[in-house]
């Protein structure tokens, strides 16, 4: 067990650390976008560039294991979305590496900020800046239970006891009842009329690379009839500012706006399936009556027809005619 006090860590060191490590694909990008979430926090809290943020207690070894391991588990798991209850914040004094701090922390709130809390009666942190930092990059949802069919309950305690809650963590893991499934996304849009447009393949990979579900550009016309693209972005809440700073950084747009939409998705799981080919991964969708409908994944197939140097409607037949079987 290491100590709250381990040597500082970089955050290009812990980067680093989980860019080579052999962990899935999926896994590194999920615990990337926890510790970058926790960078910016961090990078705010003391005024410095996020590349010069050095972590103390959070950089700590156990810190970096609470992360990935929540990593791992939501893969291992199968979970799609995280909703959580409103966060419960305690209160008084804790003593840390720059002295004793205000509960909660300055890192915790500033992660904090935007979502629905609660204070109660508890001295002490009932929230840490590595939790917050999991609950703000991958919580979709928060506030009352979710209508589902329960199909597992885990629980993790904590080492201190408080007098009037359990110190626990609770999680429950369900299917929806519909094949429907809500979700609260945000759409940010910007018109651009000054940059070269070769320059948006680029915009588009990092703001996916980023966490954004969907980008697109469509031709609109401006003022004083200047011919100009418009850039929108869907995406969780919880990723506004880091796409934002995105999109101001790489383009020549001076502000973004954004607004709150819902919509209504079907519910889908992704499977790999054998062929002589070698596995690709498939996307099977539960439509409203029930039937299902499956698409291949098209960047496998493309991997596979140039590899085998074959039509990729070859490679997607095959997979088709296994799904039958």
């Amino acid at each position: 067990m290491s100590s709250a006090y381990d040597a500082p860590r970089s955050w290009t060191q812990i980067r680093d650390a989980i860019n080579t490590n052999k962990l899935a694909a999926e896994v590194k990008d999920t615990g990337l976008r926890v510790f970058t979430k926790l960078a910016q926090a961090e990078a705010t809290i003391h005024g410095v560039a996020v590349d010069k943020v050095h972590f103390h207690e959070v950089g700590a070894t156990d810190s970096i294991v609470d992360i990935m391991a929540a990593a791992i588990g939501i893969r291992e798991l199968g979970i799609e979305a995280l909703q959580f209850s409103r966060i419960p914040l305690g209160h008084g004094v804790t003593r840390s590496m720059h002295g004793p701090l205000p509960v909660p922390g300055p890192a915790t709130l500033e992660l904090l900020k935007g979502l629905p809390v609660i204070g109660v009666d508890v001295e002490g942190e009932t929230v840490t800046p590595t939790g917050a930092a999991i609950i703000r990059t991958l919580g979709e949802k928060f506030g009352a239970q979710p209508s589902m069919t329960i199909e597992k309950i885990g629980y993790g305690t904590g080492q201190k006891e408080f007098p009037n809650r359990p110190n626990l963590f609770r999680l429950v893991i369900g299917e929806s009842g519909s094949s429907l499934k809500h979700e609260e996304m945000l759409v940010m849009e910007t018109n651009i009329d000054d940059m070269n447009p070769q320059y948006f393949d680029h915009v588009m990979d990092r703001l996916f690379a980023a966490g954004a579900r969907d980008v697109f550009l469509a031709p609109v016309q401006m003022k004083k009839n200047r011919p100009a693209t418009l850039l929108t972005v869907i995406c969780e809440p919880a990723r506004r500012d880091q796409l934002a700073a995105i999109i101001l950084q790489e383009t020549t747009s001076i502000g973004v706006r954004y607004y709150s939409v819902n919509r209504l998705i079907l519910k889908r799981e992704a499977k790999k399936i054998p062929t002589r080919f070698g596995a690709i991964r498939v996307k099977i969708v539960e439509q409203p009556d029930g039937t299902q409908r499956a698409a291949p994944e098209y960047d496998d197939l493309k991997r596979i027809a140039t590899a085998k140097n074959l039509p990729l409607k070859i490679i997607h037949d095959e997979v088709m005619r296994n799904l039958k079987k």
